[in-house]
């Protein structure tokens, strides 16, 4: 059986959870579809409409989701509650190098779309939150340093973590890679919330801008 054709839990048992996009892990979530679509049809129709919102969502703006019921929609809020409480309640992650990150981000590597992630951390480089700022075309995605720095402040951040995937799999800063951290670096600057790293990760792994090119985060120092 190809790739394409495997069903979400065999892909599961043979390369881990990490490989399933997002589209497969709430088909998992739901297991069934509904009278109007099959599990896969409602899972696109869950995953597109939880890409335009930026908020944990409620029972109400589940509901708005084509097939969606009552019960699966508690379903997806039980579960994004209970991921959302292990992940950054009782499990806190503390970030001394890059490589913490990488498990909490595994989800980024499959992704299709560009997708640009804010880690806020306080005084401690513990995690306060994860943000998803933005989701690009295939290879490009904007950002504008007033969307990035109002959630640090919302957090009372000490300082942040930039995060974008490239889902053609080179996981190399591109020049407008590094254009966007030295101009996210330098509103950090202004904010006094510093941008202490910009990861890129890929199927190939991750990599720090910050180790390749110290000298744009040496200001923050």
């Amino acid at each position: 059986m190809s790739e394409e054709n495997k069903l979400p839990r065999e892909k599961m048992q043979e390369r881990g959870v990490e490989a399933l996009n997002n589209e497969e892990l709430l088909a998992l979530v739901l297991g069934s579809g509904c009278s109007s679509c099959d599990v896969f049809q409602l899972s696109r129709n869950l995953s597109d409409y939880l890409a335009t919102i930026s908020e944990f969502p409620t029972m109400k703006d589940l509901l708005k989701v084509r097939g969606l019921g009552r019960a699966k929609a508690s379903k997806v809020l039980a579960c994004l509650e209970l991921s959302s409480r292990y992940m950054l309640g009782a499990r806190t992650i503390s970030v001394t190098k890059p490589e913490d990150l990488e498990s909490r981000l595994s989800y980024l590597k499959y992704e299709n779309q560009e997708h640009m992630v804010l880690i806020t951390l306080n005084s401690s480089n513990v995690v306060i939150n994860v943000h998803e700022l933005t989701t690009g075309l295939v290879n490009q995605t904007l950002v504008h340093p007033r969307e990035t720095f109002i959630h640090a402040i919302g957090d009372r951040a000490v300082s942040v973590i930039l995060v974008h995937n490239h889902p053609s799999g080179s996981s190399e800063p591109s020049m407008e890679d590094l254009h966007l951290t030295k101009t996210l670096c330098a509103a950090g600057k202004i904010v006094q919330i510093p941008v202490i790293d910009h990861l890129i990760i890929s199927r190939r792994g991750l990599t720090s801008i910050c180790r390749l090119y110290p000298e744009l985060f040496e200001k923050f120092l």
